[in-house]
């Protein structure tokens, strides 16, 4: 099963959906998902052309669905997800969740495909390719993985999501000198970060250390400048 952090938008067309959503984001990141479900509910019945609310509502069912087994939730779910799409074809955070519904539900090559087909609708874009990315990298295929983030950093120099996902990827298989590289761009574009200003400073420390447990190793002694003759003591 693929592990999804869920993200609830809080963008709305009317003050009182949004407020609804803000109200609905806090109950679920409080694990409040029942609570949370009745405020999207009424977002999507008082602004049904609102694409935040369904997504928010589907994501929230979905997490119901999960916990409690579920397959008719989950069914009313993968619905949510597809009305979020007709009315935002690109969003991001509903791609993302009902391709994990797919993977949850035993068919991981709709979820393949739904990410392919909208990487080909919009060519020119970098999320998709961040998405596809994930899928292959919890489907165990890194390298693959990696040339779809390389071809969106290409595509997109300055998304800060997909240089992050580029030095998480490349921290992971162990390539500490360009993950704390990619970390660093991420953090040049987007400096609200914290988590990401940690790892630059767990890999600045890591890769400190092998420097200096390599200069140990190899006996390489830092020369040091002459003592300073002392005052009144020198001799002609």
């Amino acid at each position: 099963m693929v592990a999804c952090g869920l993200f609830l938008t809080s963008a709305g067309c009317h003050w009182g959906s949004n407020r609804k959503n803000v109200v609905g984001t806090q109950l679920h990141q409080q694990g409040h998902y029942t609570a949370a479900m009745q405020q999207f509910q009424q977002v999507v019945a008082e602004d049904p052309g609102n694409p935040d609310g369904y997504y928010n509502l589907a994501a929230t069912m979905h997490r119901l669905a999960k916990d409690r087994q579920d397959p008719k939730m989950m069914d009313d779910a993968l619905n949510l997800y597809q009305q979020c799409l007709d009315l935002s074809p690109n969003h991001v955070e509903c791609h993302r969740g009902l391709a994990v519904l797919l993977i949850d539900t035993g068919k991981p090559d709709r979820a393949f495909a739904l990410v392919k087909n909208w990487a080909t609708r919009v060519p020119g874009a970098a999320d998709p390719r961040i998405e596809l990315a994930r899928l292959y990298e919890e489907t165990g295929d890194a390298g693959t993985a990696l040339q779809h983030l390389e071809s969106a950093v290409q595509l997109d120099a300055n998304n800060s999501r997909a240089w992050l996902a580029l030095g998480r990827l490349r921290e992971s298989g162990g390539d500490d000198a360009q993950a704390l590289q990619n970390y660093q761009r991420a953090l040049a574009l987007n400096g609200g970060q914290p988590a990401v200003a940690e790892r630059v400073a767990v890999l600045n420390r890591r890769l400190n250390s092998k420097i200096d447990a390599s200069l140990n190793a190899n006996n390489v002694m830092i020369a040091q400048p002459p003592p300073a003759p002392a005052v009144g003591r020198t001799q002609f």
